[in-house]
């Protein structure tokens, strides 16, 4: 039975207090992984970790938008088809004008969320783009129990033009970056494995679109989410309730860290 892991964005600035995303609890989900890890060590074939990977400018950060005063707008605000055609907000470089429409009503038509403005987070080089410390310990430990095996890094959402939540592909394709499209190398390795389990950060965003990207290629069955081991973005708590309720139904698998090969 070939077992593997799937980490989804387990950095500062979501898994650590003084990140500029935190989601609560995450820094705890952090040590409970640590723990499994640590328990299963051999029983796990591989690990494969994400990691969101953001420039300052991006479509998703404050400074890419702004408002009629000419200011950008706070976190946490939504960008909605509405709002972009009234012109209430706008891009905030000419060149990206007619584009930011054209995305915004784009991913309206996705169904999934409408676009929401992130404080800037997992800047690339950044404190907060590191891996959260205990965790980045204990899976460099996983590679030196072994020598030659090795955890299997993602990164996503470089493209300052599309949002990236899932590790599988950018909410919004961009065609002049494969990068942006469907992650079939990932995909592949993780068919090899009879269970994939699955954690990490947020549950209500990048670990639901990951999973929801992965069941459109993958048997429900193969996949296991570990429910303490992934936090919702505070506001978000519905979103990830609706989503375990949601693949529950379709066979995905739920259990604790703790209860796996227990």
């Amino acid at each position: 039975m070939i077992n593997t892991l799937l980490i989804i964005d387990p950095q500062n600035d979501f898994c650590d207090p003084k990140g500029s995303l935190y989601v609560p609890g995450a820094d705890h989900d952090c040590m409970r992984l640590a723990l499994m890890i640590g328990r299963l060590d051999n029983a796990l074939g591989s690990i494969h970790v994400t990691m969101d990977t953001h420039h300052f400018f991006h479509i998703a950060h404050p400074a890419f938008w702004v408002d009629r005063d000419g200011k950008h707008p706070a976190p946490f605000t939504l960008i909605t088809p509405e709002s972009v055609s009234s012109g209430e907000y706008s891009a905030s470089v000419t060149q990206f004008k007619n584009y930011a429409v054209e995305y915004v009503h784009t991913l309206d038509r996705t169904g999934k969320y409408n676009l929401c403005i992130w404080p800037p987070h997992c800047l690339i080089g950044s404190w907060g783009h590191n891996i959260y410390g205990p965790l980045s310990d204990v899976l460099i430990k996983w590679e030196s129990n072994a020598p030659g095996r090795v955890v299997d890094y993602t990164y996503k959402g470089s493209n300052i033009r599309t949002e990236h939540y899932s590790a599988i592909r950018a909410e919004v394709s961009d065609a002049g970056d494969p990068g942006s499209r469907t992650n079939f190398a990932l995909i592949e390795r993780l068919k090899t494995a009879d269970n994939i389990l699955i954690a990490g950060e947020a549950l209500s965003h990048c670990v639901a679109n990951t999973i929801r990207d992965l069941l459109t290629c993958l048997p429900a069955d193969k996949l296991i989410v570990l429910t303490d081991v992934s936090s919702n973005v505070t506001g978000f708590e519905e979103l990830g309730d609706q989503f375990l309720r949601e693949v529950e139904n379709i066979g995905v698998r739920l259990m604790k860290s703790s209860e796996f090969l227990s």
